[in-house]
């Protein structure tokens, strides 16, 4: 007995000396960084996650490209704007991929556009941008939902008669209603018990996807996949969400309206039909269902949060808010619908828009890509098939080009006129070949909610509030803590 438990001790110690020697010879030719553990990497040193101010601390130490380890996985970590820049738009095509062996990856398996890779990818994403454009993205189509749901949320908002609230519901479910306009042809009531699950469905998926379960899946997937955990939580909402969209195609398909289409499903289902002797295709109904679920996921989270980013920074900055109403009483003197064109006139208003998108990012570090190809980036050969993390958040926080990086400053984008002033390092949908799909439906969407709820409303701090907190809750995007504001009609 004594001997097998020795020999067990000696296995063990060779067993992990041996991955530690591996983990340095697959370092030798990869960019510096903080020192691996054999088996965990560096996630004990990130408290596993990838938080924003992790990869600050070791940019200090390393540079702004620098290899951390989750578990025997190698990542590389882009920081600031010209290192993200030189391989998103420099090396777009190379840097195209995404890690197959990931959570997202086995919760979506490989279908749809944010994870698939390759032909299939190539296929659903051309797809997914000429459904959008067919839909009337940046024309009248969608811009009239958009529309009607600011519409819907400023009468919900005002029926509150200036009580304190906590306005992220409302905001969440209105946002989620002009996506499912344009997936389902149709919005949702906001009292519909299914539509608010599915909503609290959809959070509860990207917070288990950012979550410390899910970096330990990236790190061991062949391990966490068979073991029990909150993890598994996370395929049983999918599931659920799956569901919910087969029904959707079901009554799709009962209606016959395919000649016709008139949503993202409809026309889908029409490309099914079209290419189904064609043996190069991609279209199918698993992958109709993950499209559905990464426009839905995307589309809802990511115009939610910055509008909640919005309400709180206007009660942190009442002289901004201020400045902002006198801008539109000047300009705006008419009671028609907000339009995305309004931007133009206002560009005191459209600078403080796009410094909410950019002090209240909430990509965090951003979505990790994959090398396609071998490539060649500040001097280190890249070998293919490596996983490379654009650190989005240090870009929109790169004191090269922002004055004040991590203080909320419209003048970031304006001159010296007052007339709105672009910045290169705006990047908060990204870059390259997988730059965000639903960019421009989501500019129109901030555009149109914020200036509609500004033109209407004051927002106020409930009596005996004195602070705001403006710090973020870090998951798998960046959310302003929970508060309450007053709404008040103007």
């Amino acid at each position: 007995m004594w001997f097998v438990q020795q020999f067990l001790l000696v296995f063990v110690f060779f067993l992990i000396f041996f991955k530690y020697l591996k983990l340095r010879w697959k370092a030798r030719s990869l960019p510096p960084g903080p020192s691996p553990f054999p088996l965990i990497g560096n996630l004990w040193t990130m408290r596993f996650n990838l938080h924003p101010e992790t990869f600050n601390k070791l940019t200090k130490h390393y540079g702004n490209m620098y290899t951390v380890w989750l578990g025997e996985t190698p990542l590389i970590v882009l920081h600031g704007y010209k290192a993200v820049k030189n391989a998103l738009v420099s090396h777009s095509e190379e840097m195209s991929g995404r890690p197959v062996t990931n959570l997202m990856a086995d919760v979506s398996h490989g279908k749809g556009i944010v994870v698939s890779n390759g032909h299939s990818w190539r296929q659903q994403r051309r797809f997914g941008l000429m459904t959008l454009r067919n839909l009337g993205l940046g024309k009248r189509g969608l811009e009239s939902r958009i529309q009607e749901e600011a519409q819907n949320l400023l009468e919900i908002l005002a029926a509150q008669n200036g009580e304190p609230m906590d306005v992220s519901e409302f905001i969440t479910h209105a946002v989620a209603n002009v996506i499912s306009a344009a997936v389902f042809g149709h919005r949702f009531s906001i009292d519909d018990p299914t539509f608010q699950k599915l909503v609290a469905i959809n959070q509860e998926l990207i917070e288990g996807l950012g979550s410390k379960w899910g970096i330990l899946y990236d790190a061991f997937p062949w391990l966490m996949k068979r073991l029990p955990g909150p993890h598994q939580k996370i395929f049983k909402n999918q599931e659920f969400m799956y569901n919910f969209i087969r029904n959707e195609i079901r009554i799709h398909q009962q209606n016959e309206s395919l000649e016709e289409p008139d949503d993202l499903i409809d026309h889908y289902l029409a490309q099914i039909a079209k290419t189904s002797g064609d043996p190069d295709s991609t279209f199918d109904t698993p992958n109709l269902l993950q499209v559905v679920v990464d426009l839905f996921t995307a589309g809802t989270e990511s115009t939610a949060i910055s509008l909640q980013w919005a309400i709180l920074l206007m009660l942190a900055y009442p002289d901004i808010q201020e400045n902002i109403h006198k801008e539109i009483d000047q300009v705006l003197q008419d009671s028609s619908a907000i339009t995305y064109e309004d931007r133009k006139r206002l560009p005191y208003t459209n600078a403080v828009i796009h410094e909410i998108q950019r002090f209240g990012n909430i990509a965090a570090a951003g979505v990790i890509r994959r090398s396609v190809k071998d490539i060649s980036l500040d001097g280190f050969s890249i070998k293919k098939d490596i996983n490379i993390l654009p650190n989005i958040d240090s870009v929109l926080h790169d004191p090269m080009y922002w004055e004040t990086p991590y203080k909320f400053n419209p003048k970031h984008f304006l001159d010296k006129d007052g007339n709105f002033k672009p910045n290169e390092a705006f990047l908060p949908f990204s870059a390259g070949h997988r730059v965000c799909l639903g960019e421009q439906l989501a500019r129109f969407e901030l555009v149109i909610f914020v200036i509609t709820l500004m033109r209407a409303f004051r927002f106020r701090l409930p009596k005996g509030v004195t602070e705001v907190n403006t710090n973020y809750v870090f998951k798998l995007t960046l959310q302003p803590y929970p508060y309450k504001v007053c709404i008040i009609q103007r």
